[in-house]
């Protein structure tokens, strides 16, 4: 038996939580492999809204097992907060949620130097969302973290320690620290609820639940290009998002993954500061903001758009081993005349076809032109309803990516999303 993977193939914020939620009733066990509560997963259905910030996106679905990885930070706080609005929807999670103990966790301090390293970069600014994620990857990689089985092993003191050497940091920065008596009472009551879950040595329980053959489906948070490793640095997140991520955030071979489903949108966003060769600073930058209502969930931040990125979803399918594709957000498409895909860069006069290593204000994006299907696809239910010209549009982008576009969604909605039939 093999483990799925599921992630984004872009910056991120391409929807991967639906899908997650469509896909959960083919499998057993739901597995969120990294990122931290920067990454919110939205889900509609029946009527409402849910967005996840740690807990994995196949929560909602039958009685199957959600897992949080060790590749995964998690904050009390948030988490308690998440929990309860679960459960105040009538979901109890505690005997289907299981946490990693060696998940690291987020402490009040981190926030503080995450608020406090943006502010010392003046116009040089990663745009991160301030809830100490950075500085927690930090400490993982430089032997200082807590993970989340210290609450039970000598955790005040484990606790005070760090504590004490990030104020250090942080009086050196002439920071104001005052917020942190409010930020602990909130944190130290996440911790409290967080101990009312099961944990787990999530690398045995990986490995045992495959040779018992089930089905398994690794959850990634952000995109592939904010790979620490393979993105577009340094405006990146503190992880590595790519499938080969979810070997190491969650314990398992690589000779174990299976299919891997990449999620992109039938256009491009970007949150937050770094480079986007197809941005459109223009009206129609603002028409595919509006349709798509493109706000973070977690952070309501306004969401850069442009066209789609050929070079860039090339280069992330490559990189991941993508078997499969998932096109999102189609219907944002649905009233342009004219629909545009970057199929290269021009730089300095000479265009490439591939991902450089530095991507600036000095990319010429390459376009073709299509003609667009001014269709409301928001209703359709099979692929036969397709328009001509959005056939024509997926057939373009199979070609261009040699990868087959499995699923098409058309809406937030569970029920709007289209299983193609690939061998038809």
């Amino acid at each position: 038996m093999k483990v799925d993977v599921l992630l984004g193939l872009q910056w991120g914020d391409e929807g991967k939580g639906k899908i997650v939620d469509v896909l959960t009733p083919g499998y057993e066990i739901v597995a969120r492999f990294q990122g931290g509560p920067n990454a919110g997963h939205t889900l509609e259905f029946e009527g409402k809204k849910y967005v996840l910030r740690s807990v994995p996106s196949g929560i909602f679905q039958g009685n199957n097992l959600n897992i949080i990885g060790n590749g995964v930070v998690l904050d009390p706080a948030l988490f308690k907060e998440e929990i309860e609005s679960l459960e105040v929807s009538g979901h109890d999670l505690t005997k289907r949620l299981l946490v990693s103990k060696k998940a690291h966790l987020i402490l009040p301090t981190h926030r503080l130097l995450d608020a406090c390293y943006e502010a010392t970069k003046g116009d040089s600014k990663i745009g991160t969302t301030g809830k100490g994620i950075g500085p927690a990857y930090t400490d993982k990689i430089s032997r200082n973290g807590l993970r989340a089985g210290d609450i039970f092993h000598n955790f005040e003191e484990k606790y005070n320690a760090a504590k004490t050497g990030h104020l250090r940091i942080l009086r050196q920065y002439g920071y104001d620290t005052s917020p942190l008596a409010d930020i602990e009472k909130e944190w130290f009551a996440g911790v409290a609820k967080i101990k009312e879950f099961t944990f787990i040595d999530s690398e045995y329980y990986i490995n045992n639940a495959i040779k018992r053959g089930l089905k398994i489906l690794a959850e990634g948070a952000q995109g592939t290009m904010l790979d620490i490793d393979f993105g577009s640095y340094p405006f990146v997140t503190s992880s590595n998002t790519i499938s080969a991520g979810a070997c190491i955030g969650l314990g398992m071979a690589p000779r174990l993954v299976g299919e891997v489903y990449g999620i992109f949108k039938a256009y491009c966003t970007r949150v937050g500061s770094g480079p986007f060769p197809t941005e459109l600073q223009d009206e129609t930058g603002n028409k595919l903001r509006e349709f798509g209502f493109e706000f973070g969930s977690v952070t309501g931040r306004p969401r850069r758009c442009g066209w789609i990125d050929l070079v860039a979803l090339r280069y992330a399918i490559m990189i991941n081993g993508a078997t499969q594709l998932i096109m999102m957000k189609s219907d944002v498409l649905d009233t342009f005349d004219t629909i545009r895909a970057c199929v290269g860069y021009e730089i300095n006069g000479r265009k490439i076809t591939g991902f450089p290593f530095e991507v600036n204000g000095s990319i010429k994006p390459v376009y073709v032109d299509m003609k667009g299907w001014q269709t409301d696809m928001t209703k359709m239910r099979k692929e036969k309803e397709f328009p001509a010209e959005f056939n024509r549009y997926i057939s373009f982008l199979e070609k261009e990516l040699e990868t087959p576009v499995k699923i098409v969604s058309l809406g937030p909605d569970r029920a709007q999303t289209i299983i193609r039939q690939l061998n038809s």
